[in-house]
């Protein structure tokens, strides 16, 4: 067969999208042995990775790169879509393709079928937690999707039923498939220079997230804050989203043991779970939550909320709480912090539910939707 993937979601390193991009990317390039791909990456500023590209190529697929800003892909595609599908129906190299993958953010118009990875549709539950933009290019987009696609997948049970009871999308055409997860066990000298590095001399309880509204920052450091846990610091790994209010930087940095680190490349991220005496992941709604299996996979123990997908891949093997709760989130932080036997708990149980999380169990099971 000859299939297409837009792989443009990559380039925004440090979230989530990117990371189950260049998964499901590597995944192809690893397991498939008989089809022929074409990647289509877009983007004005940013460039593919020498790396990935040259992978791509060595496989004998077809690369085609586009300098054009997402933003503006986005608007033809979303408002001029016949003028943008008779463009691309006449562009030899996407013109001959049996099924084009697309996800997130874009639902370009490719005159293939059509099989589209939908992550979440947390701006439709709390759609005061992103910008209005957001909200309504992707209102704009799953307009097409349930029009035009063949097949949808969803990371989660937990975004298969939203999609259902909150857009009518039909069962059908609907397909739950956990993405893989991988994770690199760093060497002991590199963990010691990470934790040099950041200077986290003390013990330190670890979380993930841009800081923005959704990821629910603030009331994690409400929360502790109010635990009043002593020789012990937070420390939040992420960039800063579109609203920064969500923590009060002024207030909490360093003054209160909490430490924001920005942005970490992935062998220093590893490094840190690997480090941390226990993972807390608070977001109020997640399609499927990487940080949480990354975490259980570098055996860290983990506390998460008790909603979306973090409630269904979280259960038996993390402590659950109300994101919307500080008092419980305080609760959940010295419970964690206090008890030994719980974090032996719950890094055994992690460790042996994320196995389950592989990107060939994922490769596998969107190929047959191609069949």
């Amino acid at each position: 067969m000859n299939l297409g993937i837009d792989i443009s979601q990559i380039a925004h390193a440090g979230t989530g999208v990117s990371r189950f991009t260049r998964g499901l990317v590597n995944s192809i390039l690893r397991y498939d042995k008989k089809n022929k791909w074409t990647f289509l990456f877009y983007s004005l500023r940013k460039s593919l990775e020498k790396e990935l590209e040259d992978g791509i190529r060595a496989k004998g697929h077809k690369l085609i790169v586009w300098k054009i800003p997402p933003t503006i892909v986005s608007i033809v595609s979303n408002h001029f879509r016949t003028a943008t599908a008779f463009i691309l129906k006449n562009l030899p190299a996407l013109n001959r393709l049996d099924y084009f993958i697309t996800s997130d953010w874009i639902e370009i118009p490719i005159n293939a079928k059509r099989v589209t990875v939908i992550h979440d549709l947390a701006y439709f539950r709390y759609p005061e937690t992103f910008p209005d933009s957001i909200v309504n290019t992707q209102k704009n987009r799953l307009k097409w999707i349930k029009k035009e696609s063949n097949s949808v997948v969803t990371d989660s049970s937990a975004t298969k039923n939203d999609l259902q009871t909150l857009l009518g999308f039909p069962e059908k055409n609907i397909k739950t498939i956990y993405p893989g997860v991988e994770v690199v066990t760093p060497d002991e000298k590199t963990i010691t220079n990470v934790l040099k590095n950041y200077n986290l001399a003390k013990p330190f309880i670890l979380t993930v997230g841009k800081i923005e509204p959704r990821k629910n920052m603030k009331r994690l450091a409400d929360a502790f804050v109010k635990s009043k846990l002593r020789d012990i610091n937070l420390v939040i790994v992420g960039m800063k989203g579109w609203s920064t209010y969500d923590l009060s930087i002024d207030r909490y940095i360093e003054k209160k043991n909490i430490k924001l680190l920005g942005y970490v490349d992935d062998i220093s991220l590893f490094s840190l779970y690997r480090s941390c005496l226990f993972f807390v992941y608070p977001s109020i709604w997640e399609g499927f939550g990487y940080p949480v299996i990354e975490a259980m996979k570098s055996g860290a123990p983990v506390a998460t909320s008790n909603v979306s997908s973090l409630k269904e891949i979280g259960e038996d093997a993390a402590l659950l709480f109300n994101p919307l709760d500080v008092d419980e989130i305080t609760d959940s932080l010295r419970q964690m912090f206090q008890n030994v036997s719980l974090r032996k708990h719950l890094s055994t149980k992690g460790l042996e539910k994320s196995k389950q999380f592989t990107w060939k169990r994922y490769y596998d099971e969107m190929m047959k939707l191609f069949k």
